[in-house]
């Protein structure tokens, strides 16, 4: 009997103690996730996320969803991942607040193919930001503009001047890399130069596309692309190496002098391979961007005439301040007020990155949604740019924008924010504004394709280069 009683107290013991556990123990919350859709199978909505910027609206794939959902946070699955896409301003706060914390920047595997290395994107980029900002200081910008100033004179000298049509597009992308190249890494032989800038288009348009490699496919080529710009470089490194031991280039010449001399002896210590993929990072930010932003900036001022008379006056009452061989300085840039809130409006209508990815580091709830650890994160720029929430009228180009306090915080994000802000965002600034100075003091120009399509991988690009027919100022 004993025996027996004890067994039914032992059960009646068990029954109790998992009746409590139900009762009073509380799962982890996962809480509800984001409302979405994922696609189709593996590849998810890659596809129509895709081919929304091949046919010019990239934030169509955006706002369908925003409105199917009524959120301005929704769930989708790309690149073959679980995403919450974030485009609110609430949402860029969060993200630009937690970075590193909950979240951190991630790149696909398959990028890996495109430039091998032993750390995480994540890693790479904080390195990255520790290599060059001597480089990004005010006092080393003011000495970029004569720089800036001269290669510009010279590339429309040569290159737009004594031509009835140009094609924008290719010229500028030839100007922006000729300057990259020139401050990054001291290289400004045309043919140098030429051997590895021709890749970089390939290589541009493989990192988000469809990762097959086969021959002929736009990932095959992103990979060729990337080796052979990668072998460039290296012997650009191997050559400087020796050139620095022999006192003939200077440690604070470039951006390459800079990382080799302050690069370690320890198992952290750079390869050259390492090195050469921080500068094709540097190069591809360097100078596609740019290309991207100056030709917008150009297509702008040819639909827009009333926007091009108050950018020329502007620049023609500094341009007739100057000496007849004097370069700009750091005043002028600074008197070009009206000039950068017109590329503002340019970096809101057509931002050259649509947006990018983040991983979750750990679950977190944001808006009352349940995002889980290892979830990717992409965030929008369109979600704001183009939402009449935060700016009326949003597809008019209106420069008034940025007067005063300008747009309301985490709403205008061309460069991001947070620990992630582009740290070449003044770089741009500078460029941008140069270029703008030249273009607008020599030629007035009309489209020659009224309606030329502009296709969006992943930048802002015309399907046929942006023809233009100049019209010289008469002096």
């Amino acid at each position: 009997m004993d025996l027996l009683y004890g067994s039914l107290l032992s059960i009646f013991v068990i029954f109790v103690s998992l009746a409590l556990h139900f009762l009073f123990y509380k799962k982890k919350p996962t809480g509800v996730q984001p409302p979405g859709g994922r696609g189709w199978p593996f590849m998810g909505e890659t596809l129509e996320f895709l081919s929304t910027g091949w046919n010019g609206h990239p934030e169509k794939f955006i706002f369908d969803r925003m409105a199917k959902y009524s959120s301005n946070i929704f769930m989708t699955s790309l690149l073959g991942y679980k995403t919450a896409v974030f485009c609110s301003p609430a949402g860029n706060k969060f993200l630009f607040s937690n970075e590193y914390k909950l979240v951190r920047m991630w790149v696909p595997e398959y990028v890996n193919k495109l430039f091998p290395s032993k750390s995480s994107a994540s890693d790479e980029a904080l390195k990255m930001r520790k290599a060059f900002p001597y480089f990004l200081k005010p006092e080393a910008l003011q000495r970029y503009i004569s720089v800036m100033d001269d290669i510009t004179g010279k590339h429309f000298s040569s290159e737009w001047e004594n031509h009835e049509i140009v094609a924008v597009y290719p010229l500028i992308k030839k100007f922006a890399f000729v300057i990259a190249s020139q401050l990054f890494i001291s290289v400004e032989n045309p043919e140098h130069i030429a051997k590895f800038s021709a890749p970089f288009e390939d290589l541009v348009s493989g990192i988000f596309s469809i990762p097959i490699d086969f021959p002929g496919t736009q990932f095959n080529k992103a990979v060729k692309g990337a080796a052979h710009i990668r072998k460039e470089l290296i012997d650009i490194i191997t050559q400087r190496k020796i050139d620095l031991e022999e006192g003939k280039a200077s440690p604070k010449q470039d951006v390459l002098s800079h990382m080799l001399v302050t690069n370690g002896n320890d198992e952290d210590a750079m390869t050259d391979t390492d090195i050469a993929n921080k500068l094709i990072a540097l190069l591809l930010g360097g100078h596609d961007t740019i290309a991207s932003t100056c030709t917008s900036i150009v297509r702008y001022l040819a639909e827009l005439p009333h926007i091009y008379d108050g950018v020329y006056k502007e620049q023609m009452e500094i341009a007739k301040s100057k000496g007849p061989d004097e370069l700009l300085n750091w005043d002028d840039i600074h008197r070009m007020k009206y000039s950068w809130s017109v590329a503002s409006e340019v970096l809101r209508l057509s931002p050259p990155f649509q947006g990018t990815f983040r991983e979750v580091l750990t679950d977190f709830t944001f808006n009352g949604f349940f995002i889980p650890k290892g979830w990717k994160i992409y965030w929008s720029t369109n979600g704001v740019h183009r939402n009449p929430e935060y700016f009326p009228d949003p597809l008019k180009f209106d420069p008034s924008r940025y007067e005063g306090a300008g747009p309301a915080p985490y709403t205008y994000v061309p460069f991001g924010g947070g620990a992630r802000m582009c740290p070449g965002k003044e770089f741009a600034r500078l460029e941008i504004l140069v270029f703008m100075h030249h273009i607008v003091k020599r030629f007035r120009w009309e489209k020659t394709i009224l309606d030329e399509k502009i296709i969006v991988d992943p930048m802002p690009v015309p399907a046929k280069g942006l023809p233009v027919r100049l019209y010289p100022h008469k002096t």
